[in-house]
């Protein structure tokens, strides 16, 4: 993103963000990309995992509906140590198995293990279940519960000296804890902050989205489709554009959250057909017109 666009995010803190306001929103290009804070390029559109593993579709389905998306280009794979008890995990282990070197691998460790000796047990676990020996990022899963963020960085770092993982971030933090997080020691060495985002669930663009953007900081869209339950894909304004494209509404939705190129959206799907209509949004364009009817449709 360019000098004026973070400027003009990071003038919003007080306020509400408007779609329009932003120069690059009109943005959705094949090879759409992220850069994080260390220089390294990422996938805009990777894959979530929260819930494979656990009876949904089968697992066979599940393994070659990950396995398109990584052949399609969504080479960012997310995933937790509570999702499915690990399951999600040991998934993802069996698809990247042989090709570990094309995939950014990210996984999260849950606060109740948020201790130095807890932290290590959960990374060398969750390495285990991947069969790999490093993640290129782990992420704090929640702040809640967490008796000494201090302890936590400093974990986390020892971690990236010793190879086993190769960045660190945070996941469904607040700008109140953001800051507490900047202000620790090595805490500004933090890649990404980990946050629900889509037309359905704007709250990020009033203060965490602009906060983050001003530290050149991006962040994880989980749920960018919505979530569980959610009517996005079936809004009327978000089927007529996918209609006049040719496309699907969940392109639509995914192009939209990518839109500042300061996002990475990480859909679940389980689903081979579902994920090639994902990956479509890697192609698509939102014209400045298209993007004042979801605003309309979608106010923040």
């Amino acid at each position: 993103m360019n000098a004026i666009t973070r400027r003009r995010f990071a003038a919003c803190s007080a306020g509400l963000i408007s779609a329009v306001s932003l120069p690059r929103m009109a943005v959705g290009a094949a090879g759409q990309a992220v850069s994080l804070s260390d220089g390294t390029v990422v996938p805009a559109l990777g894959q979530g995992s929260a819930r494979l593993g656990q009876g949904r579709h089968p697992l066979a389905d599940e393994e070659q509906a990950m396995s398109t998306g990584l052949s399609l280009g969504m080479t960012l794979i997310d995933t937790a140590e509570i999702y499915g008890d690990g399951r999600a995990e040991q998934l993802i282990g069996r698809v990247i198995k042989g090709r570990r070197d094309s995939v950014f691998l990210v996984s999260k460790v849950w606060p109740s293990h948020a201790t130095r000796a807890g932290i290590q047990s959960a990374c060398s676990a969750s390495l285990a279940r991947l069969g790999t020996n490093y993640l290129d990022l782990y992420l704090l899963h929640w702040p809640d519960r967490v008796k000494d963020l201090a302890e936590v960085v400093g974990t986390f770092e020892q971690l990236r000296a010793g190879g086993h993982i190769r960045r660190w971030g945070v996941s469904n933090f607040g700008v109140a804890e953001l800051d507490r997080l900047f202000r620790i020691p090595a805490g500004e060495q933090c890649a990404t902050n980990q946050v629900p985002y889509s037309l359905a669930d704007r709250k990020v663009e009033r203060e965490v989205l602009p906060w983050c953007v001003q530290r050149r900081m991006p962040i994880m869209a989980y749920s960018p489709l919505g979530g569980e339950g959610s009517s996005v894909l079936r809004n009327p304004t978000v089927q007529r554009i996918a209609a006049s494209r040719g496309g699907s509404s969940a392109a639509v939705a995914l192009t939209w959250a990518m839109r500042s190129g300061n996002v990475i959206a990480i859909p679940e799907s389980g689903s081979v057909a579902h994920v090639r209509e994902n990956a479509a949004a890697l192609t698509l364009k939102l014209e400045q017109n298209e993007l004042r009817q979801l605003d309309q449709a979608f106010p923040t």
